[in-house]
């Protein structure tokens, strides 16, 4: 019996060789964390990620979650990979826990051997131009070389597999003559390299590519085979990792929008299926074309939208040599969503693909305002995932079941494939009810009551509630905030539930995320100007963790004004986590790429208040939603989350009730109470100019 191969022990199929050497630096790199465990198990934890990511949002609670669709092969498989140089030769990733520290990955069993090869050879180049001060050598910030990184892409035609190579180069150091001599050299040395690209860094980016590309040598494009259709690959264009399970997802679509029985259907089935006498399907985040043409190639009419111009451009040259039926429209999502709404655009179906961060909350409303029947979601991110179909799920698309994908074997990473069904807008969570109000949940992305350019709104939703067809709102609260919302079935009872939210025994209690570490509590005074006048305000606030250097603070509004929260920790150096108006762009952007927050960290999660009818103190909690509890977990972790629910501080969906409080120091000792003593800070008042905004 032929003893077992390295793709044997991977896969699980046979024991693992102590002397048998996978991956040298799996767990410094953190690139390959499950790489020693049976593939089987590697499966269950990958599906078992899409599970967690859904259980976090009630909406999503009955969604199934399907086994993951396993690869093959499970080594050997990478079709690109973007590894950064660093001194003595080094060809790697970046090393686990932050920092820098470059770890070399020479034996990584994960690329395909034609980019294994390109890569060994790039070594034995950068170390003789790093002793030679050449152009190859690796960039040091506070010495030589402008070699920051490179960039592999395997592409397969019906000649075989080669490597288009990009080098990503320091800007200010690149010297193009001898970066030119230098691809020239690499390519002679290895015959699998098909060109040469130049990618140029500035420096300050996080981002491993820069933002300009140019092709110093052989071919500037280069067909790429992927299952029964081809499209033009360009230097640094995104390509799913696995080239076999890539052509799975392409007939998974193919078989969702029913194309493959398009081609056996009558006439009269085709046209019921159908009006237009084809599927006309919209590609989002289409990239270079991939999925465009794959379900062109079925017989679908696709409209690709792809932000990146050249990818654009790609995918059109490849639709018109095949004779397919592709539009690519070169804009971002959406800027194309808004021109297709205004043209009065029909479609049968949409196909998303967008990058780990997940939609845009614009971009979601303007899919589900277009109303097509049919959303179907592909995602490399379980977290954004549920994020955006939960939202999608407020906004009239529901889900029954998830199907993940092993698209990058021997990581934790899995691939999704959801799909969302125009089946009407839900009712809210109704969290108490009497005779008189309503207080229900409101979602992110939500405005309470209607606005022009927002497909739902809390209020209307609230109004398919039985007798709640009259309802009209008591407060409001941001569209971007989560949390309670209190709706009065009646307008003549509004006035004495109004009165009733501003009374000085009631309290209105949110969790927020603020930027920087803010003193343990505090008090913020300062008058804010709404319709011209300056108006007394006060908020209290106390610090109950720190995650990843940011504060997870409980805050009470003494009073209502317009955004009150939100301008008064801005006021202080501390604005809430994703903010757009007041807060602070730079680390709004890292949030949304590195946590998944698309909105500001604030959320209504307690009011307290005595019935005006019978006297009994209530106690009314919304549970901290999941979008903000997968931001907490990946800053830090399930520990955090857990320190809360302890203190009490997230929430439980419910009601309960207190003895009638004498006065606003009502029920102290609490976990939810912030001493009203406490110092306060008095900041000069500033006139804001759109302080009046909604």
């Amino acid at each position: 019996m032929a003893p077992p191969t390295d793709i044997d022990v991977l896969a699980g199929l046979a024991p693992r060789d102590p002397q048998m050497v996978v991956c040298d630096h799996a767990e410094q790199c953190g690139g390959c964390p499950i790489i020693g465990l049976p593939y089987g198990e590697q499966l269950a934890l990958k599906r078992g990620r899409v599970v967690q990511s859904a259980a976090r949002y009630a909406g999503l609670e009955l969604v199934y979650t399907e086994p993951v669709c396993p690869a093959d092969p499970v080594v050997g498989y990478r079709t690109r990979a973007k590894l950064i140089v660093a001194p003595g030769g080094r060809l790697g990733l970046f090393a686990k826990g932050g920092g820098h520290m470059v770890v070399d990955i020479p034996r990584c069993q994960v690329l395909s051997p034609p980019l294994a090869r390109v890569a060994a050879s790039l070594r034995e180049h950068v170390r003789r131009d790093e002793a030679s001060r050449g152009p190859l050598a690796p960039f040091e910030a506070n010495g030589h070389g402008v070699l920051r990184a490179v960039d592999l892409r395997e592409v397969r035609d019906d000649g075989g597999a080669r490597v288009l190579l990009t080098l990503v180069v320091h800007r200010a150091r690149a010297d193009r003559a001898a970066l030119t001599l230098a691809a020239q050299r690499l390519a002679t040395d290895n015959e699998e390299i098909l060109g040469v690209a130049l990618n140029y860094h500035d420096g300050d980016s996080p981002q491993i590519l820069g933002s300009e590309t140019v092709v110093v040598y052989g071919e500037t494009t280069a067909p790429d085979r992927v299952g029964h259709s081809t499209h033009l690959a360009t230097y640094g264009s995104f390509v799913q990792a696995h080239r076999g399970q890539t052509e799975r997802v392409h007939s998974m679509l193919a078989d969702i929008l029913g194309l493959e029985r398009v081609a056996s259907a009558s006439e009269s089935e085709l046209r019921r299926a159908y009006p237009a006498g084809k599927a006309r399907v919209l590609d989002l985040y289409g990239g270079s074309g991939a999925i465009s043409l794959a379900l062109a190639s079925c017989g679908a009419s696709m409209h690709l939208i792809e932000s990146f111009e050249p990818a654009a451009r790609q995918a059109a040259h490849a639709a018109e040599r095949q004779a397919l039926d592709v539009k690519a429209d070169a804009a971002d999502a959406a800027t194309a969503l808004k021109r297709l709404i205004a043209a009065g655009a029909e479609f049968d179906a949409a196909v998303v693909n967008p990058p780990r961060r997940g939609m845009s909350s614009t971009a979601r409303e303007l899919v589900a305002r277009l109303g097509m029947p049919t959303v179907v979601y592909v995602s490399c991110d379980p977290d954004t995932l549920a994020r955006d179909i939960d939202h999608f799920g407020r906004l009239g698309y529901g889900v029954t079941t998830l199907r993940p994908l092993d698209m990058i074997p021997l990581t934790d990473e899995v691939e999704t494939v959801a799909v969302l069904r125009k089946v009407g807008v839900p009712t809210p969570r109704v969290i108490y009810e009497d005779d008189e109000i309503l207080v229900v949940e409101k979602g992110p992305h939500e405005p309470t009551t209607p606005q022009g350019e927002y497909e739902s709104s809390l209020l209307h939703r609230a109004r398919k509630l039985p007798q709640a067809k009259d309802a009209v709102p008591v407060h409001r609260i941001d569209i971007g905030t989560s949390g309670l919302v209190m709706l009065s079935k009646k307008a003549e009872y509004v006035s004495r539930w109004q009165g009733t939210l501003t009374a000085a025994t009631t309290r209105k209690i949110y969790l927020a995320g603020a930027r920087g570490v803010t003193p343990t509590k505090g008090a913020i005074t300062r008058d804010l100007r709404e319709g011209g006048k300056a108006l007394a305000a006060r908020t209290r606030y106390r610090r109950l963790a720190v995650a990843s250097g940011h504060s997870v603070l409980r805050v009470i509004p003494e009073q209502g004004r317009t955004h009150q929260i939100r301008r008064h920790l801005a006021a202080i150096g501390h604005p809430i986590l994703g903010d757009e108006r007041y807060g602070h762009p730079a680390t709004n952007r890292f949030f949304e790429e590195k946590n998944a927050l698309d909105r500001t960290f604030l959320h209504c999660v307690r009011i307290e208040f005595d019935h005006p009818k019978t006297g009994q103190r209530l106690i009314v909690e919304a549970p901290l939603p999941g979008d903000l509890r997968a931001v907490l977990e990946r800053t830090s972790g399930p520990g955090t989350l857990r320190f809360l629910d302890h203190k009490q501080a997230l929430g439980h969906s419910g009601v309960s009730s207190l003895p009638p409080a004498p006065d606003s120091r009502h029920d102290r000792g609490s976990a939810l109470d912030i001493d009203s003593s406490t110092q306060s800070i008095r900041i000069e008042n500033v006139a804001d100019e759109d302080d009046l905004g909604g």
